[in-house]
């Protein structure tokens, strides 16, 4: 190495190139540079030939996607490591040992390994100070590999073994730090690909879900009030799943199914009750048929003996039987009547309560439609309420306003006052928004602290207005959080459905009215 200084160096070379009669090329450069700067010559990184390599690779999973992104990228950088552990995680290796790479030369059988003309390991992080690896560090990095090997599955013995022997390194107080960060790249790498594995059962797992809940739709058709249960099921197994959404669901259907198996009950019980009459119904004709034919039979008798008499004398006793069956004829029939009717009644009031009941059953179905806390629909009834009103708008050419609003400063909301007084506070725009709304506008809780108001019969001006008219609702309803005030504002875009246009792009030019509403300074409303 020479003691001359890099720039000494540069301008010899350039001396050098026209002392040689020599074309300023970068090879030609590089060659003289280093015979000056008594530098190795290395050959000129390949950039050509590994992106034809790398364009040649396979990309159908997302594991090879990402290998070749990272493979790019290590040619973009001249990085032979990282081009060599990229290569390698195509076929499903780890890289271990040297992590030099010898690099192929334009022409030529390629020559033994030497460094590399540029080190920036992608996947092998450059040497950290040793005071930085302590103890307590790899013990962080052991308990978070912890806690994420439920999420992981244990069908991998491979994997788990990786992570057993990685848990165990790291932990280990005689662990030799450089060894434990290979370790920890090569967990990496096979990390990658068995949560891509994960990734994919959860998303099949959910296809077999909707599988299923469909056909149970199809197999209950007739049974109306579980439609709202099933579409509820549908919207919840779409991603994003969280434990919160999967909570409020779990709270709504057991309050539904509460109800329903109640309504169900008493169906029940009045359809037993039906049943029962029905019998009594038919016993009772069975009786009347009975008598009926034993008056009739009693009355031939009679006609016989008639005939037979020869005196007055003898047609006394013969009268006297026939008044006196005739007469429990008359009861018994004026007794099955009664019967009847009140059978009738009682069928009438068992079927009117059947009737109520199955209306009480359709209503509590209802209740999956709606967002339990704010009362307002959830994105099930948002969507069917933006289904109806897009026909409605097509068939009636009457204009339509999707309004999407955002409270301003939510988060602050909750932070200060904690998370209760958030729900409250969306109650609370809720009540007032409907207060405002006429009978035909649609309120539905779009996520979060968002909401949509659907305006039929409604021009953008109009709708402008109609938001702006509930802003100042909003600044007179104070809400009170125990004895302070707190001033609720929200930001909100309007946009008016055009021909041909979907409900969705409605409510997306509407959200893009509210965060440029938002951006313009909150408590506005834009047009979209």
């Amino acid at each position: 190495m020479t003691d001359k200084k890099t720039f000494e160096v540069a301008r010899e070379t350039l001396k050098q190139l026209t002392v040689r009669k020599l074309p300023p090329t970068p090879l030609n450069y590089q060659r003289i540079y280093c015979e000056l700067a008594g530098l190795p010559i290395e050959p000129p990184f390949p950039v050509d030939r590994l992106r034809d390599i790398a364009m040649a690779l396979p990309t159908k999973t997302p594991g090879q996607q990402k290998q070749r992104g990272l493979l790019e990228s290590s040619i973009n950088h001249l990085n032979w490591d990282g081009v060599k552990n990229a290569l390698m995680a195509y076929g499903g290796f780890t890289p271990t040992g040297n992590t030099n790479f010898a690099p192929f030369p334009d022409s030529g059988p390629a020559p033994l390994a030497r460094e590399p003309l540029l080190r920036e390991p992608l996947l092998a992080p450059s040497p950290v100070s040793a005071p930085a690896l302590t103890a307590d560090f790899f013990g962080q990095i052991a308990r978070l590999i912890e806690y994420a090997m439920p999420a992981l599955g244990h069908d991998d013995d491979r994997f788990q073994e990786q992570t057993h022997a990685l848990i165990k390194a790291l932990r280990s107080p005689e662990s030799d730090a450089v060894a434990v960060k290979q370790m920890i790249a090569n967990y990496g790498h096979r990390l990658s690909f068995v949560a891509e594995d994960q990734a994919e059962i959860k998303q099949v797992l959910l296809k077999l879900l909707h599988l299923i809940i469909e056909n149970i739709g199809h197999l209950s058709s007739e049974d109306s009030w579980l439609k709202g249960q099933v579409e509820v099921l549908m919207t919840v197994c779409v991603p994003p799943i969280t434990l919160r959404r999967l909570d409020e669901v779990e709270v709504r259907l057991k309050d539904v199914i509460h109800k329903q198996t109640e309504a169900k009950g008493q169906i029940v019980q009045a359809q037993e009750e039906m049943r029962q009459m029905l019998a009594a119904f038919i016993d009772r004709l069975a009786s009347m048929t009975e008598s009926t034919s034993s008056f009739h039979t009693q009355m031939e008798n009679s006609a016989r003996l008639i005939e037979q008499a020869r005196s007055i004398t003898d047609l006394a006793p013969v009268l006297k039987e026939m008044v006196g069956a005739t007469r429990n004829m008359a009861q018994d029939t004026l007794a099955a009547r009664d019967t009847l009717m009140g059978m009738q009644k009682k069928a009438a009031a068992t079927e009117a309560e059947i009737v109520k009941l199955h209306q009480e059953l359709d209503r509590v179905s209802a209740q999956a439609r709606h967002d339990p806390l704010t009362g307002a629909l959830n994105r099930q009834g948002l969507e069917e309420a933006v289904t109806r009103e897009v026909s409605k708008f097509k068939r009636m050419d009457s204009p339509l306003c999707v309004a999407l609003l955002d409270i301003d400063n939510f988060k602050r909301i909750n932070d200060t006052h904690g998370h209760d007084v958030g729900d409250v506070a969306l109650a609370h725009l809720a009540e007032v928004a409907r207060s405002v709304m006429r009978p035909q506008d649609s309120l539905a809780r779009y996520g979060g602290e968002e909401f949509v108001i659907l305006l039929p019969d409604t021009p953008l001006d109009k709708g402008i207005e109609a938001m702006t008219r509930l802003q100042r609702e909003l600044t007179t309803r104070i809400f009170m959080t125990g004895n302070e005030k707190v001033l609720i504002t929200f930001s909100a875009g309007v946009a008016q459905l055009t021909p041909g246009e979907t409900g969705a792009s409605a409510i997306k030019r509407a959200d893009q009215g509210m965060y440029l509403a938002k951006r313009a300074g909150k408590n506005r409303v834009l047009g979209a």
